[in-house]
């Protein structure tokens, strides 16, 4: 609550109504830089702005900082509702921005427990799961050797010559890595991310970002209605008013921007436009189960997969960092229509499955649940970013500066070559970058 307060004051001190007739004239700039959005990339674009003594507001339209960065503890106990892997976490910024903070952080594989998979309720073989095991190494040979060359098609599209497994495989890939179903989803632009050990933070990936950015002056609760880059600089309106610098840094989602959630005058041009509908956001939605202490004979950290169909896979993440909490991935299309069943009947659901591996005493034991649906919040409109097939250029037309006063950074546009996208790691970098340009 200090927190808020602190920063309700800052951002108080702000000028968000100025005359219109000051703005008309071309001569007055409220601050440098206005930054849309205080997630992993307007955070860090804000600091490096700070650090190059440039002046800037920061515009945040939740009530808290952080994005698609969140710690929920509305269970009791912390689990990370969006992202949750430090991914590359030997260059990863966040790495170090943790062991800066005195944030502790783990190995991924260190402590976790055994995967296990069913299918409805009954654990398969591990004769069958070695068969899987060699159909899903194929897979990656397919998209993760001789990248530069895998091609614009989709992930349905470069696995059907190798056969019906193979094709099933990528579909439960791009389901439950990227939230999407394999034929939307473009090969290449999968093919090119980064690659590397991941760490997972105890206290929460979420907690960890919003400490980050416990410095910066934010106005929270502000949603940008429209950005005006018609005249010099950029007039900037939410609902309390209009703000006005010399370049703003939109870090809204591809989604948010897609549905026309800002306006832009005059219309952004047709590269950007084109970048922005190259892109889609996926679904991979979270369903916390909290238990009151029993564990039903299952170990902690166990990843356990339930399926009925090639479609409707739910990964249970049972007990991490020794919690009583099952955390339900679920991803593509099954988390949409999951999710469109509101929280109540989404719990429902998820609480079903699980208990045919935990047996009924799982009802018993049942404490209260949490549905965490991106796809379904307004303000970001999914979880993270993919190319469409054949758009695999869309992140770099949308990085391109507009005008050298709009610059759209986050996970859409991070990292070199754009092999951070879709990370809270290739956010920073983006947010850093377009504050450096």
């Amino acid at each position: 609550m200090t927190l808020l307060t602190r920063r309700s004051l800052l951002a108080a001190s702000a000028t968000l109504a100025l005359p219109r007739a000051l703005f008309a004239q071309g001569q007055v700039f409220d601050t440098d830089v206005i930054i849309i959005g205080a997630g992993a990339a307007g955070l860090a674009a804000a600091k490096e702005l700070r650090a190059r003594k440039r002046s800037f507001v920061v515009l945040e339209a939740r009530e808290r900082i952080g994005g698609r960065c969140f710690t929920d503890t509305s269970l009791g106990e912390p689990y990370d509702a969006g992202a949750l892997y430090i991914h590359w976490s030997e260059t990863n910024p966040w790495t170090q921005i943790a062991a800066d903070l005195g944030v502790k952080t783990q190995s991924d594989s260190g402590g976790a427990g055994p995967f296990q998979l069913y299918e409805k309720g009954v654990r398969v073989p591990e004769a069958e799961r070695g068969k899987r095991r060699a159909v899903f190494e194929r897979l990656s040979t397919l998209l993760d050797e001789d990248t530069a060359n895998v091609p614009d098609i989709s992930f349905t599209e470069r696995m059907t010559p190798e056969g019906e497994a193979v094709v099933a495989a990528g579909g439960t890939t791009a389901r439950m890595a990227l939230g999407e179903e394999p034929e939307r989803v473009s090969a290449r632009d999968y093919a090119r991310l980064w690659s590397g050990d991941d760490l997972v933070v105890p206290s929460g990936y979420g907690a960890l970002v919003a400490r980050y950015g416990a410095d910066v002056p934010v106005r929270l609760g502000a949603r940008v209605e429209a950005v005006d880059w018609s005249g010099a600089g950029v007039v900037v309106t939410t609902q309390s008013g209009a703000l006005r610098a010399r370049a703003a840094i939109v870090t809204a989602s591809a989604g948010v921007l897609a549905a026309g959630g800002i306006k832009f005058n005059p219309e952004l041009p047709v590269a950007t436009r084109e970048g922005i509908n190259g892109l889609e956001m996926g679904a991979l939605t979270k369903i916390a189960l909290k238990f009151n202490g029993a564990r039903f004979g299952i170990p902690s950290g166990a990843d356990v997969f339930e399926t009925d169909d090639a479609k409707s896979t739910f990964d249970f993440e049972c007990w991490p960092f020794n919690r009583d909490l099952v955390v339900t991935y679920i991803g593509g299309d099954h988390a949409r229509g999951l999710s469109a069943l509101g929280e109540a009947g989404a719990i429902e659901v998820a609480l079903d499955r699980f208990a045919l591996i935990a047996g009924g005493d799982a009802r018993k034991a049942f404490v209260a649940g949490r549905l965490n649906a991106w796809s379904e919040d307004p303000l970001s409109l999914g979880s993270y970013s993919h190319a469409r097939p054949g758009q695999a250029d869309a992140r770099a037309k949308l990085a391109q500066p507009v005008a050298e006063k709009l610059f759209f950074a986050g996970e859409a546009t991070g990292g070199a070559d754009f092999g951070g996208a879709m990370t809270a790691g290739g956010a920073w970098l983006a947010g850093r970058d377009a504050a450096r340009a």
